[in-house]
C-alpha cells in the first residue's frame, strides 16, 4: 500500500463534506436529506481515503461500502438506544437512527459511480 497526498482528492472530499454539512444543517426531509446525503457519503469516505492511500481503488470502495452496510445494520439493531445516545443531536446525524433498505441502495449507488468515475478517468489518462 502506497501513501501519498492528492490534493485534487482532498478538494473533492472538502466540497463533498461542506454539501453534506449544508444538507444535514438546512434540508430536513425529502429526498435529498434521506438518500441523496447517503449517496454522497459513501462518496466523500471514499475520496478522503483515496486522498492519503493510492491505488487500492476496488479495495478501498468494498471497505467504505462495506462499513457503511455496518452502520446501516447498527440502526436495524437500534445502537443508539442500546448505547444510551438517542439524545444526541450530533451522533443521530453521523450515525443515523433508523434503518432503511434505501440507504443501502444508496450507498452501493455511490460506490458504483465512483468506481465508474474513476474508470473513466484512467481510461482517458494517455499511458
Amino acid at each position: 500500500m502506497s501513501f501519498s497526498l492528492n490534493k485534487t482528492y482532498i478538494i473533492i472530499t472538502i466540497l463533498l463534506f461542506l454539501i453534506e454539512v449544508g444538507i444535514a444543517t438546512f434540508i430536513k426531509t425529502g429526498f435529498i436529506r434521506h438518500t441523496f446525503g447517503d449517496y454522497l457519503v459513501v462518496i466523500l469516505l471514499y475520496y478522503f481515503f483515496k486522498s492519503f492511500i493510492k491505488g487500492y481503488d476496488f479495495k478501498i470502495a468494498i471497505s467504505v461500502l462495506v462499513f457503511a452496510f455496518f452502520i446501516e445494520f447498527l440502526q436495524l439493531i437500534n445502537i443508539l438506544q442500546a448505547l444510551n445516545l438517542q439524545h444526541n443531536n450530533l451522533i443521530k446525524i453521523i450515525l443515523g437512527s433508523t434503518f432503511n433498505v434505501s440507504d443501502l441502495v444508496a450507498y452501493t449507488l455511490g460506490i458504483l459511480t465512483v468506481l465508474c468515475i474513476d474508470c473513466e478517468f484512467k481510461k482517458s489518462i494517455p499511458s
